[in-house]
């Protein structure tokens, strides 16, 4: 018995001295890697699913947005729009009297409009005051006013808008403002820390972050205008419009311009122009004031939609080629019908809002290497670019100056004298495209391409729209004040 006593004690003193010394070196070793920055993961017991495993802990510090959003509060600025009040034509439904004692198209009523104020940011780009908005901001603008965050203020004044990428350009008059630097946008990498940068409800210099969460985004605001936008979290309200988009070394890689909410209030994310356009039309607004888009000439989808699901392409990245245009570059260049777009100027070309943003980038005149796929076969063809008229020349800017006219809406003694219920009439006429056609003071226009013609934004419009068509002329219809009626062809053509 006494035997069996003193194995048991002996066994017991063996395996708490076991215990003591693993302890003392489990404890060592942690002592030991801490030290090292290495942490050993210790085996759990069955039933929990956490591996072993041995990793790396190096301490990892936090991006620092501090500079960024410092350098970038004073680059950004408060932009006040106001249209004043003014004398609006209103087209009635028309009723059973219409029939019978008019013309059938209703009558018309004038009414004063009340002024309306609109918000927004925008960046300056330049020391000498050129700042860069979006053109729903300031679109219709009678006045601009411009308040710096040191609550300095200046008149804005328009030097050109492009509703297609919803980008417009102001000057403030005066020197050496703060400015931001304009970043690379191509290369924003999803994930990458932002700032938004804006004046949302009317507040001075307002920061948000995020990351970027996608590239070349399409919503389809822009009514068939180009959109390849970047999506972020950074939360963007309703004033942010214009205002920059900043990575974390404090460059401009975007221009806030959309938020996605189905309330109009922030609710995860929103989207921003790229630099990589921006920098182009800003330029050529600058320059030309118009932007010059170059067109490559053809009608297409993304790859993996309904209409390319069941065909076998070779690739499942690109631009399918639904139609080509006559007379375009890529017709030219041999680009057809059934061909995938892979690659501009060597750029891989995942879908259609980066192939809109690549030609973006470029001018009428520009010859360009587009990489095809046919029948599953890598083909490089060499693309001039052309402009909407067909051509590679300079589009000018024409605007209702250039007519050599001066305008104003038809009097209701006016509509009773010709019988008719709207126009605009021609009040006065000067050197200019107007008198080369021949048309003479006191002529009502009624109808000019086919639109009816109630006041000068009417006309302004298929003005703009006329110069960017392969045509570049306004066909025009009236009557003089003795009842006779007119038809003019004003061509748009040379020099203005």
């Amino acid at each position: 018995m006494k035997t069996t006593i003193k194995k048991l004690f002996g066994y017991t003193a063996l395996m708490l001295g076991s215990a003591l010394v693993a302890g003392v070196t489990t404890y060592a070793l942690m002592q030991k890697n801490a030290v090292k920055g290495t942490v050993v993961a210790v085996p759990q017991e069955q039933g929990f699913a956490m591996p072993t495993a041995l990793f790396d802990s190096k301490p990892s510090q936090p991006v620092d947005l501090t500079d960024a959003a410092e350098s970038s509060i004073h680059a950004v600025v408060h932009i006040k729009s106001t249209q004043l009040s003014k004398t609006q034509t209103i087209q009635q439904m028309p009723d059973i009297f219409d029939f019978f004692f008019g013309d059938g198209t209703g009558r018309q009523q004038q009414i004063r409009t009340q002024p309306r104020v609109g918000f927004g940011s925008g960046v300056i780009i330049s020391k000498d005051g050129y700042i860069v908005t979006n053109n729903h901001v300031i679109d219709g603008a009678d006045e601009i006013d411009v308040k710096l965050n040191d609550n300095r203020e200046f008149k804005g004044r328009l030097i050109g808008t492009d509703p297609n990428t919803d980008l417009a350009l102001v000057k403030i008059e005066g020197d050496d403002f703060p400015t931001l630097p304009i970043g690379n946008s191509d290369a924003l990498k999803v994930g990458e820390w932002v700032l938004a940068v804006g004046n949302p409800f009317n507040l001075t210099s307002t920061v948000t972050a995020g990351i970027v969460s996608a590239k070349a985004r399409s919503l389809g605001v822009y009514n068939g205008g180009i959109e390849s936008f970047i999506q972020t979290d950074a939360a963007i309200n309703q004033g942010n419009s214009g205002g920059a988009l900043v990575n974390a070394r404090g460059e401009l890689v975007g221009i806030n311009a959309v938020l996605s909410s189905p309330t109009g209030a922030y609710a995860g994310y929103g989207f921003a122009i790229p630099t990589s356009i921006m920098t182009k039309v800003v330029n050529d607004l600058k320059e030309f004031g118009t932007v010059q888009r170059a067109i490559l000439g053809i009608s297409g989808h993304d790859l993996g939609d309904e209409r390319t699901k069941e065909k076998d392409l070779g690739t499942v990245e690109g631009v399918y080629v639904a139609e080509v245009t006559d007379g375009s570059g890529a017709k030219a260049a041999g680009i057809e019908p059934g061909d995938v777009i892979i690659k501009i100027a060597g750029k891989k070309i995942h879908n259609m809002a980066e192939l809109q943003e690549n030609l973006a980038m470029h001018r009428p005149g520009d010859k360009v290497e587009v990489t095809i796929l046919r029948n599953k076969k890598e083909k490089t063809l060499d693309v001039i670019l052309k402009n909407m008229q067909g051509n590679t020349e300079v589009v000018k800017k024409f605007d209702l100056t250039m007519l050599g006219a001066a305008f104003k809406p038809i009097s209701d003694d006016v509509k009773r004298h010709l019988g008719v219920s709207y126009g605009l009439e021609v009040t006065g006429v000067e050197k200019g495209k107007f008198a080369e056609a021949g048309i003479k003071k006191g002529f009502v226009i009624l109808k000019v391409n086919g639109t009816k013609i109630t006041s000068e934004e009417d006309l302004a419009k298929v003005l703009k729209e006329a110069n960017q068509s392969p045509e570049r002329v306004l066909f025009i219809s009236g009557y003089y004040m003795s009842g006779r009626r007119a038809n003019y062809a004003v061509e748009l053509t040379g020099e203005e």
